[in-house]
């Protein structure tokens, strides 16, 4: 469950933005609470599913299960409202058990630094230490983590037993079993049982989902290492593993539409989208993402996609009816628009020491800053690199609560959901 889910924050409304960062840093601040600094380390998108379940589906008001968490240097040392509760404790329970399995299975299978016997016993007292933390943890909101630990022996008995052919979902089955459990239980917490069935199924097929997704990515790399990888040893070719992840992306899509949901806005674009993103990622992209926008939205021709509208070519902050300025003209980051008077500089020594400070808040990556020796306003570097290699992520900046109204995908008509299910 590690790495599947990677949301744009160009693809989230602002709303949705911010209650992903809200799970995002209540699952850390309850790694913390629960077992300690190092536990955080095990703070992973994944994970953050079962809080964002859990409050989707809870009937009281947001402000039960939002709390103002202090400064935090990766939030450039601001202040934020995170989710708290059960939900991001079980989250948090969820996240170090599955950690505690990641970290034995890399010793087991000696990689990298892991192969140093020291780091291996380390690896393995620290295993041992989350294994109890997150048993006694989950144990308080009524989850057996059993099932997680008894999925992961029985997954190293199964690779060691599988034949050549054999079907690839027999190696699937004990993480379909680990993640169906962890979606299932957050139906009790939120009192609502009748979603425990549709939940069960949904984290079936997204735990199915997750294992195929892993090992066609490590496929090249365990073949040139000489791992064990589940495609390779049961001869599954990559068009089938594809086959299998597209088939399970459309039944949590069916599943969803069984699970009765507060807001289900947030869950709709994690697993209902994000998890197809996941599979174009690995395989390659199906088909193109639409606009965000409605084709009829303002400022939009009919039919056309509005990132094939002509470049804006005005810099940042000069009238665009104003006539161009010439090539000669330094322009961009670190340069004030023509017309505008820049502000003062610091001086080296003044900028060295705001670099400091500002490097230490974690603000030269996490949001937008003042430049320390300029004084410029820069976007910060997560913000200049985020996910969007591909250059084309749609702007969601102007489409409202993305998917807030998507029911089942049938209302959404070329909204930035872009659903076809």
């Amino acid at each position: 469950m590690f790495g599947i889910i990677k949301p744009c924050r160009h693809r989230l409304s602002e709303r949705l933005q911010t209650s992903w960062m809200a799970h995002l840093c209540g699952l850390c601040l309850a790694l913390r609470d629960d077992h300690g600094q190092l536990a955080r380390t095990a703070t992973n998108y994944d994970g953050l599913i079962i809080s964002a379940l859990v409050e989707a589906q809870a009937a009281q008001e947001d402000a039960s299960w939002r709390r103002t968490a202090g400064p935090c240097p990766l939030r450039g040392m601001r202040t934020a409202s995170v989710a708290k509760g059960e939900g991001a404790r079980l989250a948090a329970a969820v996240s170090l058990a599955l950690a505690s399995v990641k970290i034995r299975d890399h010793v087991e299978d000696r990689d990298g630094v892991f192969a140093r016997r020291p780091v291996a016993a380390g690896a393995r007292a620290v295993t041992r230490r989350w294994d109890r933390q997150s048993a006694g943890s989950a144990s308080a909101i009524g989850f057996d983590t059993a099932v997680l630990l008894d999925a992961a022996s029985r997954q190293g008995e199964l690779e060691r037993s599988l034949r050549p052919g054999g079907s690839v979902l027999l190696v699937t089955e004990p993480t379909e079993t680990a993640t169906s459990a962890a979606f299932a239980h957050t139906a009790v917490i939120a009192g609502r049982p009748g979603n425990a069935a549709p939940l069960a199924e949904a984290g079936r097929l997204f735990g199915r989902l997750a294992h195929l997704l892993d090992a066609a990515e490590d496929q090249a790399a365990d073949a040139a290492s000489g791992a064990w990888n589940p495609l390779t040893a049961t001869g599954t070719d990559r068009a089938e593993a594809e086959r299998l992840c597209r088939d399970a992306v459309h039944g949590i899509r069916l599943a969803l539409r069984e699970v009765e949901l507060t807001d289900r806005a947030l869950v709709h674009v994690l697993l209902a989208h994000e998890t197809e993103r996941a599979v174009d990622r690995v395989f390659g992209q199906a088909r193109h993402t639409a606009s965000c926008r409605r084709p009829d939205a303002p400022g939009t021709a009919t039919g056309e996609h509005p990132h094939q509208a002509p470049p804006h070519h005005a810099p940042p902050g000069q009238d665009p009816n104003q006539a161009p300025v010439p090539p000669w003209v330094p322009q961009g980051p670190g340069f004030s628009p023509p017309g505008q008077k820049p502000p003062n500089p610091r001086n080296l020594l003044a900028g060295c020491a705001m670099w400091a400070l500002m490097a230490c808040t974690c603000q030269l990556l996490c949001c937008d800053h003042e430049d320390p020796f300029s004084r410029e306003r820069r976007q910060g570097f997560c913000e200049r690199h985020d996910c969007c290699e591909c250059g084309n992520c749609p702007d969601c900046s102007g489409c409202g609560d993305c998917c807030n109204c998507c029911d089942g995908c049938d209302c959404c008509d070329g909204c930035c959901c872009d659903c076809s299910c």
